[in-house]
């Protein structure tokens, strides 16, 4: 060997440079996408002030505008982009904390909101989750908003405003449970017979769209995790573990309305897990009951009085009422709104 060459460790060197241009590439995508989104709203304030000063017809002067400029610059200015930049400047004053986490194709799915404390949700969810375009379609599409404010009981303002503020809020095991859960993914036919084992396979299948209908956080354990006592043996559905919470979440399937005797079963998995297989620093384990109907009496009565931390939703194949779902939750934040505009009034 020539005493001036050395043994370079080439390998490593070519991992950091790859790194470095990684960072860099997404450094350069965020500033540009940041640059973009700038831009189209400076652009909706020119369309809207134009309009504005010369009272003009939206959708005249949008179509004739839209022909022109794709004319003189290009494409990406088509009407429905014109009108969405339009859009965007009207509702939102600010452009500045929506850079950074949200790309136009996410901006323009939430322009279709007109509930601003809705879309503040949707938007706080996209930076808390990172959801993609799609994603963010499917729990629009599910009325994930809607969902979460009727699971908590008695809809008030300050839970809507947290959710606007904060996106799905997790502090306790009740803030995970939605009512109910939508498995629309799963593409079965409502009132479609189908085997308890056959829905566990599918949900298997289609886990990164059920991750996402759970809530942000879980991680897939296992399903059919075997839990022995003395000779017995017994066996959960879906194990996952909840990062944000700090515990195991145990899911059971169930193929009927629920019935008291799925609670003690839970009860006592619950009890092996807290025993045998919870760490020091994981919180006690939760467990969920899905079923496909439930009375809220007799629920109350079979849930009532045990220590462990059972709870019990329905699940569906699709939303059949999902507009008067909307309609529901819309009539009790626009009483709040009446009342606050009543109370400035008298104040």
């Amino acid at each position: 060997m020539h005493p001036d060459k050395k043994n370079v460790d080439y390998n490593g060197l070519i991992v950091e440079i790859r790194n470095v241009l990684s960072q860099g590439k997404a450094q350069l995508s965020r500033q540009i996408n940041s640059g973009l989104i700038t831009t189209y709203w400076n652009i909706g304030q020119l369309i809207a002030e134009k309009e504005n000063a010369e009272r003009l017809s939206s959708r005249q002067f949008i179509l004739e505008l839209s022909q022109k400029l794709t004319k003189e610059i290009g494409r990406g200015f088509s009407r429905s982009n014109l009108f969405n930049m339009r859009q965007f400047y009207l509702k939102y004053e600010s452009v500045q904390s929506l850079t950074g986490h949200l790309s136009w194709t996410h901006i323009c799915e939430l322009l279709t909101i007109e509930n601003e404390d809705k879309r503040s949700f949707y938007e706080e969810e996209i930076k808390n989750s990172n959801w993609s375009v799609r994603e963010l379609k499917r729990q629009m599409k599910s009325s994930l908003f809607e969902r979460l404010l009727l699971s908590k009981g008695e809809i008030n303002k300050e839970t809507v405003y947290r959710l606007s503020k904060e996106g799905q809020f997790m502090e306790k095991p009740e803030d995970l449970i939605k009512e109910p859960y939508v498995l629309e993914f799963l593409g079965i036919p409502e009132n479609k017979p189908i085997l308890e084992s056959d829905l566990e396979k599918r949900l298997i299948e289609y886990i990164e769209d059920f991750l996402l209908e759970l809530a942000r956080g879980f991680m897939f354990v296992g399903s059919q995790q075997r839990i022995t006592v003395g000779n017995n043996h017994n066996y959960i559905d879906m194990v996952f573990y909840n990062k944000i919470l700090r515990a195991y979440v145990l899911i059971d399937l169930k193929m009927q309305k629920l019935k008291s005797d799925n609670v003690g079963q839970m009860n006592s998995y619950l009890n092996y897990y807290k025993q045998e297989v919870n760490d020091e620093f994981d919180n006690e384990p939760i467990g969920i009951i899905l079923c496909t109907d439930k009375d809220e009496i007799e629920a109350e009565y079979a849930l009532g009085g045990i220590s462990n931390q059972i709870f019990a939703s329905k699940y569906v194949y699709y939303i059949p009422e999902k507009q008067r779902l909307i309609e529901e939750v819309q009539k009790v934040i626009e009483k709040f709104n009446e009342e606050e505009m009543l109370g400035h009034k008298e104040s």
